[in-house]
């Protein structure tokens, strides 16, 4: 099945959650597509806790708060949001619209692209070996989009990240789970090291350190991961491996969509920050034009500028009058029926 909007987004941090809203005022439904399982981009998942200072009229405010702001303004236009998947094709159609598929074979159709994807993708730091790719969401799964595939099955979770510990905590109510770590020490939030900690002093989980040297794939559908620390080596016979290794940012796909690029950025211009393909804009950290500034503030900027353009893709047969929030008493019943 094909779902249909007016503008697709890729990228659901600051940038991507704004656009929504300057998009919205002009009536122009979204679909939001991220990688990453929740919105926020780096502000959620680098430094939720850690405070930005020059956001207007605000004199410090946290990553985390930020994205929980933004997620709220952005509430009474309805998007839609894709996450845990990654776009991988874009196709554009005889209607001059496109079409995007993602990596779990979501299909949507847009009149407009918009990237905001920040420096990138964040996708997910792989086990460095040989001849495992055939494993992965098979047996190997480096997201969770529905615990319940691991109901009943033994798990072997590695990392010590706040990932591996609180999917760790938190699957070990229904699978039977074993989590490795290269080292004692954990940089998963003090809370959630006490609760596994706890939960392996019960025995309801089992902690082991040691780093994965081979995964052989056995018969009966399992995996055979081989783990060693210093001269002792381990053998798991597991269902499945999760391995939470933290995350590093790629261009990905969008390198191969054409797009005029310089030095990894996609260059745009400044009146619309318009692609070199019509009806793809790219706004925030992840395009570049003469006097480039990465701050969030620029990318709210040009969201603004691009919404106005996109207008003129999905209403072409109408004139966009500019309204302002503050006047608007339409925009006023719109931004208050939340």
């Amino acid at each position: 099945m094909i779902e249909k909007t007016d503008v697709i987004i890729i990228g659901a941090g600051p940038v991507g959650l704004f656009a929504i809203f300057e998009l919205g005022l002009l009536n122009i439904s979204c679909h939001i597509i991220d990688n990453l399982d929740k919105p926020g981009g780096q502000c959620a998942e680098l430094y939720p806790e850690k405070p930005i200072y020059d956001i207007p009229s605000r004199i410090s405010i946290t990553g985390q708060e930020l994205t929980d702001d933004l997620i709220a303004q952005a509430k009474p236009f309805k998007p839609v949001y894709h996450l845990s998947q990654q776009v991988e094709k874009i196709t554009k159609l005889e209607s001059n619209e496109w079409l995007v598929e993602t990596s779990i074979n979501k299909k949507i159709q847009s009149k407009c692209i918009v990237i905001a994807g920040g420096a990138g993708s964040f996708v997910p730091r792989r086990i460095p070996l040989q001849n495992i790719d055939h494993l992965e969401e098979k047996n190997i799964f480096y997201a969770i989009r529905d615990k319940s595939n691991f109901k009943g099955g033994k798990l072997l979770i590695a990392g010590g990240g706040d990932s591996a510990l609180d999917w760790t905590n938190e699957l070990s109510k229904i699978a039977d789970v074993t989590l490795i770590h290269r080292r004692k020490e954990f940089k998963a939030a003090p809370d959630s090291v006490s609760k596994m900690l706890k939960l392996e002093e019960e025995k309801k989980i089992n902690f082991s350190i040691g780093q994965i040297q081979n995964i052989e794939e056995l018969k009966n559908d399992k995996i055979k991961v081989v783990v060693k620390n210093n001269e002792e080596i381990k053998n798991y016979e597991v269902d499945f491996l999760l391995p939470f290794f933290g995350l590093k940012m790629e261009l990905g796909p969008i390198a191969d969509w054409g797009l005029k690029l310089d030095e990894n950025l996609i260059k745009v211009d400044t009146e619309k920050f318009e692609t070199s393909e019509p009806s793809i804009f790219a706004i925030g950290d992840i395009n570049t034009y003469p006097g480039k500034l990465k701050l969030i503030l620029s990318g709210f900027h040009e969201a603004a500028l691009m919404a106005q353009e996109c207008f003129k893709y999905c209403f072409p047969d109408k004139k966009n009058v500019f309204r302002y929030t503050t006047s608007s008493k339409d925009l006023h019943k719109k931004l208050n029926s939340s």
